[in-house]
């Protein structure tokens, strides 16, 4: 087994859980599981499995996986982030097991490559694959951001390499429960793109770079999409992603997969911003007032 950890949040996962476990068990038996609340089998399929679980009442995604990471009981060389929905190919179990050791020590963070699966099948066009991600860093080297929306783990030291191989991200639950789930995302997008404005959360985060990482690069392209107006660039980002980058050639899967989340997402979160400014204006403390009364939290 590797000199590694892999943190993983949870709340009613019992679909994935065991998938996603077994897929780790190829490499490290040192897994923790960060539950908040599951009332189904979640916490006993993961426990079964030699799982070390945890529980931690909500509050963002970030506030969770730091919570995994500052208690986290393995003192591991390595700490590896997954979602329960998510496995690791077999390949990259393999490549994990035979380069790990290998790799220098100002090595501080790995990129793998992360491949999305809607209604059973690989979206690979459209800009979805290859998605680089930093999922594997030295413990003490990296947290993850403090966002709503798309945190990512900043290093602060070191060089990243990547990895060849994949993980899996294949939700298996039905399109009622994906659409129910954007439409919370949409109430974090509308958050983090108020933040990119008026910078609530003040908190040390990825630099944006168009020609860094891939991560840095989408947070130069998502400044760059906030700046656009309202209710257009939804439409934008779908002629772009189905036409420029040939999501048209996901066939009928892909075209609901690019419909729902390039554009019937997107336009719901500038619908839900547009709410925003009708109800509260836009003075930064009115906008924190309206997210207290309506969504009982602060921004």
């Amino acid at each position: 087994m590797q000199d590694i950890s892999v943190i993983i949040l949870t709340f009613n996962e019992e679909k994935h859980i065991e998938r996603c476990l077994r897929s780790v068990l190829l490499f490290t038996d040192k897994i923790l599981i960060i539950d908040s609340g599951s009332t189904d089998k979640t916490v006993a399929i993961a426990e079964g499995l030699g799982a070390i679980v945890r529980h931690n009442s909500w509050v963002t995604y970030a506030a969770q996986f730091n919570f995994g990471i500052q208690n986290n009981p393995f003192q591991t060389r390595w700490l590896m982030r997954m979602d329960a929905d998510e496995y690791v190919m077999p390949a990259l179990a393999a490549e994990i097991n035979d380069e790990l050791n290998r790799l220098s020590e100002d090595t501080t963070g790995i990129y793998v490559k992360r491949r999305v699966m809607f209604m059973n099948q690989w979206i690979k066009h459209g800009g979805y694959y290859p998605i680089w991600l930093l999922r594997i860093w030295q413990r003490g080297k990296g947290m993850c951001e403090e966002l709503w929306m798309d945190e990512h783990i900043k290093l602060f030291e070191g060089k990243t390499i990547q990895f060849k191989n994949d993980i899996v991200d294949h939700n298996l639950n039905n399109l009622t429960w994906w659409t129910q789930k954007h439409n919370l995302y949409a109430i974090r997008e509308v958050i983090d793109l108020l933040d990119i404005k008026y910078n609530f959360a003040n908190t040390d985060r990825v630099a944006p770079n168009l020609f860094g990482t891939q991560d840095q690069r989408k947070r130069y392209l998502k400044l760059k999409y906030a700046s656009l107006p309202l209710f257009t660039r939804p439409f934008l980002y779908f002629f772009y992603r189905y036409f420029i980058k040939l999501g048209i050639l996901d066939g009928k899967k892909g075209v609901i997969w690019h419909f729902l989340q390039a554009l019937w997402y997107r336009f719901l979160v500038d619908a839900k911003l547009f709410e925003v400014y009708f109800r509260a204006g836009k003075e930064k403390q009115a906008i924190v007032t309206f997210f207290r009364n309506e969504y009982g939290k602060d921004i």
